[in-house]
């Protein structure tokens, strides 16, 4: 089942199993602000079991990149297009969201970005490999965040 994720109601619907629920619920409505105020998207998310492909997608790009596989269990995911940009959204177990951003075009952006809840330790799967930085949000508390860019193609 979809939800519109509010960002003005907040909800940790659906993130409930994650030890920093309140925090990933911030992260995620910060990121339906950011859509709805930028593109006017309405930000909706599903069970992550509901959109493997997106699952999927972000997985395959994440391994075959720079060999990241996550052991947190993803909860929910999304994926869209804005503006010439497929996006897609994976929001795990741990606190983190990882968000692909391919450009449709050739030559336009394409990267993925971590993003780590208030009160989450930096994944082992990532500690090494990445610097992260801070950001102050209203709704989401401090965000750390890094992010690299795809090389390869994946349409």
């Amino acid at each position: 089942m979809s939800q519109v994720v509010d960002f003005v109601n907040m909800s940790t619907a659906g993130l409930e199993s994650s030890p920093v629920a309140e925090a990933l619920a911030g992260l995620r409505a910060n990121e339906a602000r950011y859509y709805k105020n930028k593109y006017g998207h309405v930000f909706t998310v599903h069970p992550a079991s509901d959109v493997p492909d997106t699952v999927d997608w972000v997985n395959r790009i994440l391994k075959d990149e720079r060999d990241i596989v996550f052991s947190s269990r993803p909860l929910q995911a999304t994926s869209f297009e804005v503006d010439g940009l497929r996006m897609a959204y994976v929001f795990y177990e741990s606190g983190l969201s990882v968000n692909v951003m391919y450009g449709l075009e050739d030559g336009k952006k394409r990267a993925v970005g971590f993003k780590l809840s208030e009160g989450m330790e930096v994944p082992e799967e990532l500690a090494s490999r990445f610097k992260f930085a801070r950001q102050k949000s209203k709704l989401a508390g401090t965000i750390r965040g890094s992010f690299f860019v795809i090389k390869g193609e994946y349409a």
